[in-house]
């Protein structure tokens, strides 16, 4: 029982002494730069499951 006290004891000590947190700043230009960058691949994603199933489309269509 003792060990697992001095974890939750040293565990607190790093996050409030040790870690060092965004500004709430940075913390919205990180956000936005992952929607942004989220938004971009989901974008090619889309273009390209888009174009595969045109390809497989005209393809499946020549043999049948």
């Amino acid at each position: 029982m003792k060990k697992i006290k001095t974890y939750i004891q040293e565990a607190y000590i790093e996050l409030v002494h040790k870690v060092s947190w965004p500004t709430w700043g940075q913390l919205q230009s990180s956000a936005v730069v992952v929607m942004v960058a989220s938004t971009i691949f989901a974008m090619v994603i889309f273009a390209m499951d888009f174009s595969f199933r045109n390809l497989m489309t005209f393809i499946y269509n020549l043999l049948y």
